[in-house]
């Protein structure tokens, strides 16, 4: 099960306490921001992306998009989102719960610096009704990313 799975990958760094079990759905950014009362930006959305037809995940602050110009000069191809229905068999999670750790093997994680501009963010805790609430510096050490990327950019 998805949400034990994050659970216990918390626990494991000493962060279970942080797991947010929600009552009412967080499938989506603004769904996720009001249950949790925070701002959309804080949202850790996380982008499941296929690169030279693998599967990645790109994290980003709640209110930004693709870049399409950034993210062909770092990744060197267009962005491609994986197909929902392969998601859980790839990535380990299905679409509106996707967490950015406690994944399948070989799937790498990317987080855009968008993130930089919050105290607090909120990825998805494995499940459409769950969160997890972490630092950005947390965020980095749970899905072991050493360095931030630029491919996103504020939503108009």
């Amino acid at each position: 099960m998805a949400q034990l799975r994050v659970q216990q990958y918390l626990a494991a760094y000493g962060l279970g306490a942080r797991y947010l079990d929600l009552t009412v759905s967080s499938a989506t950014v603004a769904e996720a921001a009001q249950a949790l009362n925070c701002t959309p930006g804080q949202i850790a959305k996380t982008l499941s992306l296929l690169v030279a037809g693998k599967p990645i995940l790109l994290v980003t602050a709640g209110d930004t998009k693709l870049d399409n110009h950034k993210y062909k000069q770092y990744f060197h191809c267009k962005a491609q989102m994986c197909p929902r229905e392969n998601l859980t068999q790839w990535v380990g999670f299905s679409a509106g719960g996707v967490c950015p750790f406690a994944l399948q093997s070989g799937v790498t994680v990317y987080i855009d610096k968008s993130l930089t501009r919050f105290d607090l963010i909120y990825p998805a805790g494995g499940t459409a009704h769950s969160a997890v609430r972490l630092t950005l510096a947390e965020l980095m050490m749970l899905t072991q990313v050493k360095e931030l990327i630029d491919v996103c950019k504020l939503a108009a």
